[in-house]
């Protein structure tokens, strides 16, 4: 067993310990509201958001896009469980902003290893075999960290599925002072009619 997993089953055991009556939390979250964020380490949306369990939703990927998938979730959030406004929250300093798709496919295509990064860019340092099955998969990067947001906002403001009741914000978090920033642009764009 790796100490990875161990460390996880042990953390598991005490927070069992300590769950108490969570069991009974209601299946809709109880602040009405969804988050769509990046799965960076540093983000910790229960704290920069103020969460209890139970309180919201939080949909995670790299770099807080709406991709299909996080659409796809919170529709469901809202059709289902009654979500009643969405937060899209990108953050500073993201790894998205590092790399582009071509150069994740090519360094998938050479091998499936870590790749490393120096000043002159990204390297494989794996032996392959890589695969191009990466060229089928859009990675969703990007250049400019506001634009990200405001194209986020606009892409579920105008999906089909979205009501246009349901207002939908852009912020930025600020991952050297804990900040959220609203992307005034965002926001207007997402504004509930």
């Amino acid at each position: 067993m790796s100490q990875i997993l161990q460390e996880v089953l042990a953390a598991n055991k005490q927070y069992q310990a300590e769950f108490g009556d969570k069991g009974s939390l209601a299946l809709p979250p109880a602040r009405a509201f969804a988050i769509l964020t990046c799965m960076d380490a540093r983000l910790d949306p229960a704290k920069y958001a103020g969460l209890s369990e139970g309180d919201a939703h939080v949909i995670r990927n790299a770099g807080g896009r709406a991709s299909d998938d996080a659409i796809r979730s919170l529709v469901i959030s809202y059709k289902l469980l009654g979500t009643k406004e969405f937060f899209v929250i990108h953050h500073t300093d993201c790894g998205m902003l590092l790399f582009t798709d071509d150069i994740m496919r090519d360094l998938l295509a050479s091998s499936l290893e870590t790749a490393t990064v120096d000043e002159n860019g990204w390297h494989d340092v794996g032996q392959g075999p890589g695969s191009a099955e990466a060229r089928n998969i859009a990675f969703l990067t990007f250049k400019n960290l506001e634009q990200s947001v405001i194209d986020d906002v606009q892409r579920i403001r105008q999906h089909p599925l979205v009501p246009a009741t349901i207002p939908v914000y852009g912020y930025i978090y600020d991952v050297k002072s804990g900040q959220l920033l609203e992307v005034p642009a965002a926001t207007q764009i997402g504004q509930a009619k």
